[in-house]
């Protein structure tokens, strides 16, 4: 069997066919960077977005016919369109967007909701109340998945899945339904929105594709590379380092009591679900800035060439020398959730080079990933044997080692740096049959390669947490803000 993979990211869109041996055949990837007319402000064109789609497929599937269709997708991003044609009434708003701080804060101070600019529910509804025509009945509003699904099936399919559902901020704490409350506090129709379904299970046909097959996932980036890289057991826990950094773990299937960031910086978060497993559950933690740190190392500072020569550059010297570098260019995340941090680097003396300087930011990223990993193993109540990691800078050894060496545990990783495409394959394959059942899918992953901590890290975790002090509160105002 094939299954198709549409993966829909932040800057790029991606289509693969998962063959029965878990290969991605066909891969093919055009970028698709988001536009910011204004500081603060990300947005997307959903009709260029869905043409670069069916070209990512039509030459990723070829002449042969597919099985089943998968879809995974940055979450968060929303936009609105017309039921009768499937046309956008605006400019879609990207995750990132901020236009809706001021919004989050009112939602807060008068209906007591926790509600972040990054989540959908204060997007969803800034579009009606500033895009015209939004309100007519003929308009219905979603995520990512949602819009293509409904393209793929000339408008039969309107509906998301609970692992996207439950990170917008308008579901119930388990993520299984909308939350009425939440709905009527922002003026948003439930009739507008989709219908919450599994991720992984047929939902209707791709009849906009030859053959029409089924719909069979919907499932968000994150979750996905947790399927794609084999965490299906609580306790199991994968990072994934691109521009930004995500480390999500897997708690199993008991709900969470609220759907609010945890006292550790954390949220909970719906992993997967299908009809004959029910929904499991997994806590996610956040790095605002990851790779982001290493385009600066290039862009702004003009210290390397390319993303990839910082490893080069870092192993040509032994250790930092005593440099030490918070990545916090857009403030910290868990577990501090400080927007007015600011990065640092410390400990500059006369003899630190640019190989110094290049190492210290690997370094600092590894160190903010055994945060991101105390804090989720905190919060859940759960203890990480080994950590998993995929994106970008997986493939940079430096790093990876200086990751081992701070989490002071073996990092396994993965083979596929489009963990993310595996996994919504797996779930979608699972759907029609291609495997019995995830487990069976997932134990197709193999060569992934395995480091061990080789020392101490460095600097030590009790210096990084000096260093991450200092860079706190460096912007009051924004560091009074809090989602």
């Amino acid at each position: 069997m094939r299954t198709l993979v549409i993966d829909i990211g932040t800057s790029g869109v991606r289509a693969a066919v998962l063959t029965d041996e878990a290969m991605l055949t066909g891969l093919h990837h055009v970028e698709t960077p988001p536009q910011s007319p204004a500081p603060g402000l990300v947005e997307f064109d959903a009709t260029t977005l869905w043409d670069t789609i069916l070209e990512c497929v039509r030459i990723a599937a070829g002449d042969q016919p597919v099985d089943a269709v998968g879809i995974t997708n940055q979450r968060a991003s929303v936009l609105g369109w017309r039921r009768s044609s499937g046309e956008p009434i605006a400019m879609g708003l990207g995750w990132q967007d901020l236009r809706t701080v001021g919004e989050c804060l009112v939602a807060r101070a008068t209906h007591g909701l926790p509600l972040a600019p990054n989540q959908s529910a204060t997007k969803i509804a800034w579009l009606i109340a500033n895009v015209a025509g939004a309100r007519d009945a003929d308009v219905i509003f979603g995520t990512l998945d949602s819009f293509v699904a409904w393209r793929l099936s000339r408008g039969a399919v309107h509906a998301t899945d609970h692992s996207n559902a439950a990170v917008t901020g308008l579901t119930t704490a388990d993520g299984s339904a909308w939350d009425a409350g939440v709905l009527d506090a922002l003026g948003i129709d439930p009739a507008v929105l989709p219908r919450i379904v599994h991720t992984s299970g047929v939902i209707g046909e791709a009849s906009a594709l030859p053959g029409s097959p089924p719909i069979a996932a919907l499932v968000g980036d994150q979750q996905a590379s947790l399927v794609g890289q084999g965490c299906l057991a609580p306790g199991t826990a994968k990072a994934t380092f691109g521009t930004g950094g995500m480390l999500d773990l897997f708690t199993g299937t008991r709900a969470p009591g609220t759907a609010r960031r945890t006292a550790g910086g954390t949220f909970p978060i719906v992993a997967f679900s299908s009809a004959r497993d029910g929904i499991s559950y997994g806590t996610e933690a956040v790095m605002l800035s990851a790779g982001t740190c290493v385009e600066w190392l290039r862009d702004g500072l003009g210290l390397i060439d390319s993303a990839a020569q910082s490893e080069g550059v870092a192993a040509s010297v032994a250790s930092t020398d005593g440099v030490a570098f918070v990545p916090a260019l857009l403030g910290l995340g868990t577990p501090h959730w400080d927007y007015g941090a600011r990065g640092a680097l410390l400990g500059i003396t006369r003899g630190t080079t640019r190989a110094h300087i290049v190492r210290a930011v690997l370094e600092g990223i590894a160190h903010r990933g055994a945060d991101l990993l105390e804090a989720a193993e905190t919060d859940s109540g759960q203890s990480v044997a080994t950590l998993r990691i995929d994106g970008g800078m997986s493939r940079n050894s430096v790093f990876v080692q200086a990751l081992a060496n701070a989490i002071a545990r073996p990092v396994v990783v993965s083979p596929v740096t489009e963990a993310t495409t595996l996994g919504a394959g797996f779930l979608a394959g699972t759907a029609v049959g291609q495997w019995d059942d995830l487990g069976s899918a997932t134990a197709h992953i193999t060569g992934a390669r395995v480091v061990e901590p080789s020392g101490e890290s460095s600097p030590s975790r009790a210096q990084w947490a000096e260093a991450v002090t200092r860079t706190r509160s460096w912007i009051p105002d924004l560091s009074a803000l809090d989602f």
